[in-house]
């Protein structure tokens, strides 16, 4: 899934690029969905099945799938295969640009990432409105993964969408961590927080989803269907304490002082399939680290902080592991995945715009000018879904000779860092990832070879 595997795997040190890159590409066949949502879901005699757990459907009742996020097509995909004449329709939110999979049944709309849009609101009507008439014994199946948040954007009464916008780009420019920024979001919204699962009611509610949060919080990632754990006083607290409160639009902070912003109590709890995970990743990625000879640890599936401080930290613990055996010994792989970096743009005055670059490639950068000096060490940061920070590549590749190698080339690693530009940096050294839109969202993941000592 890495199409420009053998250019990276050519560049500085070739032996533990090889490795990492092999093991990455490993890892990103582990978040393929449409396996995993075949291995869950099946067609019984009764209806349907769901991990096991069955649902029965008269003959005269409805299936419908609806949901949006950076996973979602290719499981509405695998669900009109397996489900065939038993699902009516519904419709799914995907992000413009992305690469598209032909349905029959199911509407595919377009809508914009990371920040919504019109387009966002127009597809969010159009979920809530089809989930609108379901009677008890019919059955709505929700695919709600990473990237829902903005592709299904619907600003609740008195907020307009430009308003919902500019929350969206505080929080993503705040250096929040996705579960402080969902919750946020959520009492700032009529579709999250529950709410589309409280709209599907007296009809049957079944969530399929791909984790993108550090710990699985299944409100952090499909929160339109399942019981939001947030209150507002969360959300006002978040924004204090991140200095957001007096930005906001006056209609937002109005209506989180209103009974509105409160999230429904669900009579029920809907069952929920977690499809992938970042633990699942992991063990694939060291069963192949074994496979080629090195041993393999585990580091995190929930690392998160700034990017520049993750890549730093992440080297620095490859380098123990050279110069002291801890907390593994060399040569050794060092790997995780479901955490999430982020990029605190308004320390240089960027606010909520976006530059060159995105969160794995700033760890990166950062883990090169960490490594400096020839250390026997490769370094993958990936965005799984093939999109770092909304650009076109999915992270970056470094070892311990990338700042050697941009010092020769006149790049300073160190502003790049700084200015969060670190795109072009990597861009002008050939060391960006590049994968194209994967269908599938596990958030981040980091693959460190680590060589014996030179």
């Amino acid at each position: 899934m890495i199409s420009n595997s053998e250019d990276l795997a050519a560049a500085g040190m070739a032996d533990v690029r090889a490795l990492a890159l092999r093991v990455a590409a490993a890892g990103l066949e582990a978040c393929d969905v449409h396996l995993a949502t075949a291995e869950a879901v099946e067609v019984t005699e009764a209806g349907i099945a769901f991990e096991g757990r069955e649902y029965t459907l008269e003959p005269d009742a409805r299936v419908i799938v609806v949901g949006s996020g950076k996973a979602t097509l290719a499981i509405a995909a695998t669900l009109e295969k397996i489900l065939g004449d038993r699902l009516e329709g519904g419709a799914v939110v995907v992000r413009d640009g992305a690469d598209s999979i032909a349905l029959e049944k199911v509407e595919v709309l377009l809508a914009d990432h990371p920040l919504p849009t019109e387009r966002s609101e127009t597809a969010a009507r159009r979920v809530m409105d089809l989930v609108e008439d379901l009677g008890p014994g019919d059955l709505a199946i929700a695919v709600f993964t990473g990237g829902s948040s903005a592709l299904t954007s619907l600003p609740p009464e008195g907020v307009t969408q430009a308003e919902k916008r500019r929350l969206h780009e505080l929080l993503l420019g705040s250096g929040a961590p996705i579960v402080e920024v969902n919750a946020v979001r959520k009492h700032v919204s009529a579709i999250k927080g529950g709410r589309l699962a409280a709209r599907v009611a007296p009809g049957r509610l079944v969530g399929l989803t791909v984790s993108d949060v550090a710990g699985d919080v299944l409100d952090a990632i499909t929160d339109p269907s399942v019981q939001d754990t947030s209150t507002v006083e969360d959300a006002l607290e978040i924004l204090h304490r991140r200095g957001l409160w007096d930005e906001l639009p006056p209609s937002i902070r109005e209506h989180l002082a209103s009974d509105a912003a409160h999230s429904p109590r669900l009579e029920a709890e809907p069952q929920t399939v977690m499809l992938v995970n970042g633990a699942g990743v992991c063990e694939a990625m060291a069963a192949e680290a074994e496979a080629a000879g090195v041993s393999a640890h585990v580091v995190s599936t929930e690392l998160e902080g700034e990017a520049s401080f993750v890549g730093r930290h992440l080297a620095e613990l490859a380098t123990s592991c050279t110069r002291d055996g801890a907390p593994v010994s060399a040569p050794c792989v060092l790997v995780g995945c479901g955490g999430e970096s982020t990029v605190t743009l308004a320390s240089n005055g960027a606010g909520g715009s976006f530059g060159a670059g995105g969160p794995n490639q700033e760890a990166a950068v950062a883990a090169a000018l960490q490594l400096a000096g020839g250390a026997p060490v490769c370094a993958c940061f990936i965005d799984t879904d093939g999109s770092d920070g909304g650009t076109d590549v999915a992270g970056a590749v470094i070892d311990g000779l990338t700042a050697e190698r941009a010092q020769a080339a006149g790049i300073d690693l160190a502003a790049a860092v700084a200015d969060h530009r670190t795109g072009e940096a990597l861009e002008g050294l050939g060391d960006l990832i590049v994968t194209g839109p994967t269908q599938t969202n596990v958030n981040d993941m980091f693959v460190i070879a680590v060589g014996a000592e030179r």
